[in-house]
């Protein structure tokens, strides 16, 4: 067939009966089928990409991989064959989208070959997991997941409906799919939430309209990692970290932790980078009663039912400056602070429900003295979403552009 390619991920050994079903759809709806089958178990046969050719890849037979005897070693060999496999597969052939369907197994394979694709190719995973903690299938990717609703097990009334949408979604995701050529332009990526985007706003529209391409990243847990993930990756002129809140949560215990290397990509590169504490002001926790028993005696504001912002003070707020003093340590490039000296997010305001104008003031002094001195330190006497502190911003990210 001659319609935009799709990459099929199914194993055949316990899901042949799926497969089949899915490339008729798929071929019905005007597709090239491109199928690899990391089974296992053993080879049925039909598939463009054979468990041979995925064990082959990682540089074993499939006999090797079977002798293993312990399944996460076999999946690791299979994955990073299956990785290979679809990176070759799309520089030759050029793929139009992605579609798996499986269980735990086979939906981490499948993850694991979506996030190693390129940004903007359809890809969904059609998965008995996708009711359950998805994070470590989809990463920092634009993987859609589908929940299976019934194991993927025969086709029934409700399995062959699931099966067939989810197909016909690629179909029509990859007839319509065209790659986009990498912007020329120099590239600035930020983090916000939206307490903090009537400042994030104009400072994205004045590097636009000098002729950057601006990527605003909301940093409630994936944001961040996202951000960094393309820092690592692409050719980025500038990092302009303006929500902490990740980091934050992750010396605290809060629902947004990201990890302890969150902001650590673009200044181990040496990209100029510009932080500054905005949403520092609270820790994001669940619900109040959650937030009650995690956080006690502290203020709160519930966002909504399922997300409590708990307000910080500055004993919670100096080892959020310690972890930044260490990471800045270790810069590469060009590193600013900037502390606004009226208030970290609209809940830190006077119009907020957490405002506390006392913290501010002390911990900009007690960050200025852990700084290390590679860093330009700076206060701005106005809140972070005032036009004064966007300003200083701007001017900054301009300096640096030009350099």
């Amino acid at each position: 067939m001659s319609g935009p390619n799709v990459l099929l991920i199914i194993t055949q050994d316990t899901k042949e009966q799926e497969a089949h079903y899915v490339r008729q759809i798929l071929e019905g709806a005007g597709c090239s089928v491109i199928h690899l089958d990391p089974s296992i178990r053993r080879t049925v046969g039909g598939a463009e990409i054979s468990p041979e050719d995925v064990a082959g890849a990682a540089g074993h037979t499939i006999e090797d991989v079977r002798a293993l005897g312990h399944e996460g070693k076999c999946q690791a060999v299979m994955t990073e064959g299956a990785v290979k496999c679809a990176l070759a597969a799309h520089e030759a052939q050029g793929l139009s989208g992605v579609l798996s369907i499986g269980g735990s197994m086979g939906t981490g394979l499948a993850g694991s070959v979506m996030q190693a694709l390129p940004y903007g190719l359809p890809k969904l995973i059609v998965s008995t997991m996708a009711s359950g903690f998805t994070k470590p299938y989809l990463g920092v990717k634009d993987i859609a997941i589908m929940n299976a609703v019934t194991d993927v097990s025969g086709i029934n009334s409700i399995s062959g409906e699931v099966y067939r949408n989810a197909a016909l979604a690629v179909a029509g995701m990859a007839k319509g799919y065209t790659p986009v050529a990498a912007s020329t332009r120099p590239l600035v990526l930020i983090t916000t939430l939206g307490t903090t985007e009537k400042s994030v706003k104009p400072i994205r529209e004045a590097l636009e309209s000098d002729g950057c391409e601006v990527m605003v990243f909301h940093s409630s847990g994936a944001g961040g990692p996202t951000l960094d993930g393309i820092a690592a990756e692409r050719d980025v002129a500038l990092v302009l970290d303006l929500s902490l809140t990740e980091i934050l949560d992750h010396i605290h215990g809060g629902l947004a932790d990201s990890g302890p290397d969150r902001g650590k990509a673009a200044i181990g590169r040496g990209i100029p980078v510009v932080f500054a504490p905005g949403n520092s002001d609270f820790i994001i926790s669940g619900p109040i009663e959650v937030a009650e028993v995690q956080f006690p005696g502290k203020k709160y504001h519930i966002h909504n039912p399922a997300l409590t912002a708990v307000r910080t003070d500055l004993e919670d707020l100096k080892p959020m400056a310690d972890h930044l003093a260490a990471m800045f340590a270790d810069a590469k490039g060009p590193v600013s602070f900037f502390v606004p000296l009226k208030g970290f997010s609209n809940h830190d305001s006077p119009y907020g429900h957490i405002h506390d104008p006392s913290i501010p003031g002390p911990f900009a002094d007690y960050a200025k003295s852990v700084m290390p001195g590679n860093v330009e330190f700076r206060t701005i006497d106005a809140h972070f979403n005032d036009d004064a502190f966007a300003d200083v911003i701007i001017a900054k990210a301009r300096e640096l552009l030009a350099k």
